[in-house]
């Protein structure tokens, strides 16, 4: 894991050999700009949950946009693709890489489904750009939060991608009705997104559920049922994470004491803060500041 300031963060993270998932969370005012050599033995899915993301190519020659809600696929075998990202202001983005050799091996026996994959596309370059479906859309806020246990973050990690990619080359159009018929209506997807941009906005402060769900132009139960299915939480504990998050990164920012980022957060003593800390990350704020220079 690396950090450009304290509210950017890219992590990596190895599924197995020649298989690995790589979380940008750019939750800055300004732009970043991220790279990673990859060579031409492997294909790229890159996802974007918020913002918008350029991958850059030939020197800058050539730019391949992701929107907020979709995302694309590269392969070329003929040449090295490597990732030079540029992030827009409050962006998310999760990108799976995988080698040719471990891709076959997950689809040896079902190769007619994945078209460039057939022999007579297997040499050629890819290119494919897709939206993201709202089941998709929950596991990848999961892949990005990993909110467990530190010792079992591998192996969460591992089981969502593979979930992402079977969800990712499912063609079966009413996958995401069975999961959850309420997220196929895209307005009110687009809701439960807006009730999220609120309770981060007002972090401090939050709304309660039922000015939430009257500000959304939800029904509380919808708005609780949607939440948790897109997001794979509640709307206060996505809240909480968010928060702890935030709390972290200023705390490595060196910028902030203990009491400051209570405050910031939203915590008016110090010591419900601390407790809120230590739950969830086992140890207290003051502790974690010192691990950091050890």
């Amino acid at each position: 894991m690396h950090k450009n300031n304290d509210k950017s963060l890219v992590e990596v993270t190895i599924i197995e050999e020649g298989f690995f998932v790589l979380r940008f969370q750019n939750d800055s005012g300004e732009s970043i700009r991220e790279s990673r050599e990859i060579n031409s033995s492997f294909i790229q899915f890159h996802f974007c949950m918020k913002g918008r993301g350029d991958f850059i190519f030939n020197e800058g020659n050539y730019v391949f946009p992701v929107e907020e809600e979709n995302n694309i696929l590269l392969f070329n075998p003929q040449r090295n693709l490597p990732i030079d990202l540029k992030l827009a202001p409050d962006t998310w983005l999760v990108s799976v890489v995988i080698s040719i050799k471990k891709f076959h091996s997950l689809f040896s026996q079902d190769a007619d489904l994945i078209h460039f994959l057939s022999p007579e596309n297997k040499s050629k370059k890819y290119y494919d750009t897709a939206i993201i479906s709202p089941s998709m859309a929950v596991v990848l806020s999961q892949i990005l939060n990993a909110n467990v246990h530190p010792t079992m973050r591998s192996l969460y990690l591992k089981g969502k991608v593979y979930e992402l990619l079977s969800l990712y080359f499912n063609k079966n159009e009413d996958a995401d009705s069975a999961q959850c018929p309420f997220l196929v209506d895209e307005d009110n997807v687009r809701k439960i997104r807006k009730a999220k941009e609120i309770i981060l906005t007002h972090m401090s402060e939050p709304p309660s559920l039922q000015e939430l769900s009257t500000e959304v132009d939800l029904s509380l139960s919808k708005l609780k049922e949607g939440f948790k299915q897109l997001y794979g939480d509640t709307v206060y504990g996505y809240l909480l994470t968010y928060k702890m998050e935030e709390a972290r990164r200023m705390l490595e920012s060196g910028k902030y004491n203990v009491n400051e980022v209570g405050l910031k957060i939203g915590y008016s003593t110090s010591s419900h803060f601390i407790a809120a800390f230590k739950k969830k990350y086992g140890t207290t704020p003051k502790k974690y500041l010192l691990s950091l220079s050890s």
